[in-house]
């Protein structure tokens, strides 16, 4: 297994090894102690799945507040998607800052989303497939999420040709501007 640190360091992007023969392949996606030799120490609770029907299907930019705040390690086992996380961490260095990663069913690479960041993604394929664990349980009341489209941020979607595809909830959401505080930058 290969993890790098992107441009966000606390965001990684994991590449697990890929075995295969005449047969197909197998791949360990996740072993809790190789992750925490990996120096990532988290304990994944719920395991998600959706599939986007159409490419530039866009869901995001989502998270959940504290004390229900959720890690998610994300990856794709069908179709790709450009893959973001935006810090929503007041005083971070990086606040406002995204990184924006491509993850395929070819590829096999997993981006780890910390707390403290908004995540979504837009699919590159019709059909597309994404599996995501998560730290914590789902909970309403604690479900917030960012707008995708925010021009201070700036995310460069791959829309070209192609109207987006959303969920009512996902065109509402606040700019971060006028987002409230949730997380706070912690430090190194």
């Amino acid at each position: 297994m290969e993890v790098v640190s992107t441009k966000i360091k606390e965001v990684k992007l994991i590449t697990p090894k890929k075995f295969g023969d005449h047969r197909g392949f197998f791949s360990e996606v996740y072993n809790k102690k190789t992750f925490e030799e990996a120096g990532i120490g988290l304990d994944f609770i719920q395991d998600n799945h959706s599939l986007s029907g159409q490419k530039g299907t866009i869901r995001g930019l989502h998270f959940q507040a504290n004390p229900f705040a959720q890690d998610k390690m994300v990856r794709v086992v069908r179709g790709s998607i450009l893959d973001v996380a935006v810090d929503i961490r007041v005083g971070s260095p990086t606040y406002g800052q995204y990184v924006a990663e491509v993850l395929s069913a070819e590829n096999w690479r997993q981006l780890l989303v910390p707390k403290g960041f908004a995540h979504g993604f837009c699919t590159l394929e019709d059909n597309t497939e994404v599996l995501y664990k998560v730290s914590g349980l789902y909970s309403k009341e604690h479900d917030f999420g960012l707008r995708w489209d925010d021009p201070d941020i700036g995310i460069d979607w791959p829309l070209e040709g192609v109207q987006p595809q959303l969920s009512d909830k996902d065109k509402e959401q606040p700019l971060l501007k006028d987002l409230p505080q949730y997380f706070e930058y912690q430090g190194a």
